[in-house]
């Protein structure tokens, strides 16, 4: 335990995800040693994320904008939207360069032990969206690309029942299986049985 500051420091970076004790102690002590400059450029920085980032209003992904810049690109496919938990999964998205459609973010997944909600969830949103056309074009496909966890698992099969009795709308959830590179023999059962029965014709 250190005195004063230092050790607050300490506790409100261990706060951080993915931060243990260690790191934290490391990261108080190298922010200690910098020069003041450094120590300014961060401070503005989280001072121009809590000012200056906002949510996009039709996506919810996080935008210098009320319209992100997704949302804002006309080639994007208005027909198609994929539906992840949080900002960071779109970027995830992105960087495969094979969707070209549009977003829609959560903003978390169902976790009623937590207390989050279908309330708490940007779902309600999503219904909206499905129900008007943009362009004069309705949406024709919903990508599920939620985690493959528990909570995730959960909230696609909530939105499967919620989305199912939209006339002309297909809903399509990511496939999940095995890695590129991996060996099968290291595949666990659940791995394995789901690449097994998600399998497609070649």
């Amino acid at each position: 335990m250190y005195e004063g500051p230092v050790q607050d420091l300490i506790d409100e970076l261990g706060r951080l995800p993915g931060v243990g004790p260690k790191s934290a102690q490391r990261i108080a002590f190298h922010l200690l040693a910098a020069e003041p400059a450094d120590i300014g450029r961060l401070q503005d920085a989280l001072q121009k994320v809590k000012e200056g980032v906002v949510f996009c209003d039709v996506c919810g992904n996080v935008s210098a904008e009320t319209t992100c810049r997704i949302c804002r690109d006309a080639k994007r496919d208005v027909t198609l939207i994929c539906v992840v938990e949080e900002p960071k999964d779109v970027l995830a998205v992105e960087r495969t360069r094979e969707f070209k459609g549009r977003y829609h973010v959560l903003g978390g997944a169902l976790d009623p032990l937590s207390g989050v909600g279908p309330d708490q969830l940007r779902i309600r949103q999503l219904l909206q969206r499905i129900g008007n056309q943009v362009d004069g074009k309705d949406v024709a496909e919903i990508i599920i690309a939620t985690d493959p966890n528990t909570e995730g698992e959960a909230t696609a099969t909530y939105l499967v029942r919620m989305l199912r009795d939209f006339p002309g709308l297909t809903v399509t959830r990511l496939a999940s299986g095995l890695p590129m590179g991996g060996d099968l023999e290291f595949a666990d059962e659940l791995t394995l049985g789901r690449a097994m029965s998600g399998r497609r014709v070649v």
